[in-house]
């Protein structure tokens, strides 16, 4: 699960800085660090299918980060939460329509490369992706809708970001057990 809270960790750090007015601080910040985080994987030995949020990190806030310091005003104004939830919903979404959910790589990382040609160890891979996949992407027309109608709505922001982690999370922790239980009581 530390995983997940370290690949994620940018985005988490670009939320909390961030305002709806001014993304410049929050950019950089997730920049620098989806850069350090994936340099720090690679030095590690992380192969680059396990990298596939950090890597797309990088691009989407350094591309945010050079547009907001040159930019005179933010770029995403109101709705930068709103796309960067988007954009993790593109990757995953993306991910899963060539075959490589993002969470295959990290998931053989922890796992014994026996099980890695599994295919319920791909099916597993592919509905936890399609739950983070559908979780940003609800998060993100959540967030759009609030930042529109509700621009003020700072616990209600909050909340739906912290449940935007928190509950995709959950399910990975929770799902492959039941999963591999499910299948053990059938085996016998």
């Amino acid at each position: 699960m530390l995983g997940y809270l370290r690949t994620f960790l940018p985005w988490i750090a670009f939320a909390v800085i961030s305002t709806p007015h001014d993304s410049r601080y929050g950019a950089l910040v997730g920049a620098v660090l989806a850069a350090l985080l994936m340099t720090a994987e690679r030095r590690r030995g992380r192969p680059w299918d396990a990298l596939i949020i950090e890597a797309t990190s990088v691009v989407f806030f350094g591309a945010l980060a050079i547009a907001a310091f040159t930019a005179a005003k933010a770029p995403l104004g109101a709705y930068g939460s709103a796309v960067s939830d988007e954009w993790l919903a593109l990757i995953a979404w993306g991910s899963l329509a060539v075959r490589h959910p993002f969470t295959l790589g990290i998931a053989r990382t922890m796992t014994p490369p026996e099980m890695h040609d599994n295919p319920l160890f791909y099916r597993v891979n592919a509905v936890i992706t399609a739950v983070w996949a559908t979780a940003f992407t609800v998060t993100g027309a959540v967030l759009a809708l609030l930042a529109h109608t509700a621009p003020h709505a700072t616990a209600a922001v909050i909340i739906v970001k912290v449940a935007a982690f928190a509950l995709p999370a959950l399910f990975t922790l929770r799902y492959p057990k039941a999963v591999a239980a499910r299948h053990q009581a059938l085996a016998r």
